[in-house]
């Protein structure tokens, strides 16, 4: 149990959990009008609409996959009688197809926010920061899953899984992550620096879920076509002269 071991186990995933919490809560209360992803569709929307339906439903999926697989306990699935290799087959598969649909999207937003220099003039440091971040833990997680998942048929939910759950628990098992390969120990820190700067980026429109769309009225929506008056008789309805009752 070493000092960087604490530090890098123990330590920045907590830090990273205060600055995720307040730093939203600091960027609602103050930032309120910035809480957007700063649309950019007016300068550009070829490019925005192949790459945005794609990375974020693709992101979508990898987080649920993430959900599943670090939250839930290897025992859960055991005790549902799921075995072994068809988890790790299906995770194998759903996980590479929802990485690259990230990397995809991403690469088509990254290039459009480079490229366009409408789309340039709105990033921010901060924002190629985080997207930097992103493009490391996808590119990890292809390799992982690709690379040492399906080929060695390891379990990251023996240690990965255990660390993490345990940080919850107020009690830190180290030895579990440190046992694991180098490389999902640099995936677990890139997702903790994503964490630390996620309040401070334009990703804080990830929470603006449009809930009242469920229970808003009907949108009435009328034609800016000039139509033609109807002529007398028609329609259902009769002219009359005013003051002559029918």
């Amino acid at each position: 149990m070493t000092t960087w071991n604490i530090w890098w186990w123990v330590t920045l995933p907590y830090i990273a959990l205060v600055v995720f919490v307040v730093g939203h809560i600091w960027r609602w209360r103050y930032d309120q009008f910035g809480w957007t992803s700063r649309s950019t569709q007016l300068q550009e929307q070829r490019l925005l609409k192949w790459g945005a339906p794609l990375f974020h439903y693709s992101a979508f999926a990898a987080i649920a996959g993430h959900a599943l697989g670090i939250l839930v306990p290897k025992a859960v699935t055991d005790w549902l009688g799921i075995h072994e290799t068809f988890y790790q087959d299906v995770s194998a598969v759903a996980g590479t197809a929802a990485a690259i649909g990230v990397l995809i999207g991403g690469a088509l937003l990254t290039i459009r926010r480079s490229a366009v220099p409408r789309v340039r003039a709105t990033t921010s440091a901060v924002d190629y920061l985080a997207l930097t971040l992103l493009a490391i833990i996808v590119i990890l997680g292809i390799y992982l899953t690709i690379g040492i998942e399906d080929l060695t048929h390891y379990e990251y939910r023996n240690t990965v899984g255990v660390w993490f759950r345990s940080l919850f628990a107020l009690h830190p098992n180290v030895k579990a992550i440190v046992g694991a390969p180098l490389m999902y120990q640099v995936h677990a820190v890139a997702a903790w620096a994503i964490f630390i700067v996620w309040p401070f980026s334009r990703l804080v429109h990830a929470w603006s879920f449009p809930l009242w769309y469920l229970w808003r009225p009907y949108i009435v929506i009328r034609s800016r076509v000039a139509k033609q008056p109807q002529e007398p008789g028609t329609g259902g309805h009769e002219w009359r002269k005013i003051g002559v009752p029918y």
